[in-house]
């Protein structure tokens, strides 16, 4: 008995570390994007090579928190996968559907405004959020 305590706890640790590390990674590709998006107007004034240097800076970042996503999804046991799993696969195809349905309202001129990618990134997070709490709700 003592044996899989010890397992559990490992799981456990190893889960949590993951867990923080995914929030680093994210919390920095959230930062430099952020600065990626402000610095040319607020801190830098339209420098093109501090402009591009800070985007390569977000998307090294972006490639971080996608590996830790990795490395996280990993070490969930089966059931948080698949709800994972689940939530992603929502969100993609809603975010596909919806986001072509939308530039496609843009280019015929259906819509007076220009289609904003920041709208599909909401609905995309939204969904994925939406899709964890079902998931949790139907499995748990």
């Amino acid at each position: 008995m003592r044996k899989q305590n010890n397992n559990t706890g490992k799981w456990v640790a190893r889960t949590n570390k993951r867990t923080i590390q995914l929030a680093y990674w994210t919390t920095g590709w959230v930062v430099t994007m952020a600065l990626a998006t402000f610095g040319p107007k607020f801190l830098w004034h339209s420098n093109e090579l501090l402009t591009l240097l800070a985007i390569l800076i977000n998307l090294g970042f972006g490639i971080g928190m996608i590996m830790a996503n990795i490395r996280y999804l990993k070490v969930l046991d089966e059931m948080m996968q698949k709800i994972q799993l689940e939530a992603m696969g929502l969100s993609l195809g809603i975010g596909v559907v919806c986001g072509l349905s939308y530039s496609l309202l843009d280019t015929t001129n259906l819509i007076s405004s220009d289609a904003e990618i920041s709208y599909l990134i909401i609905l995309m997070s939204l969904t994925y959020l939406a899709g964890i709490f079902t998931g949790h709700r139907r499995y748990r």
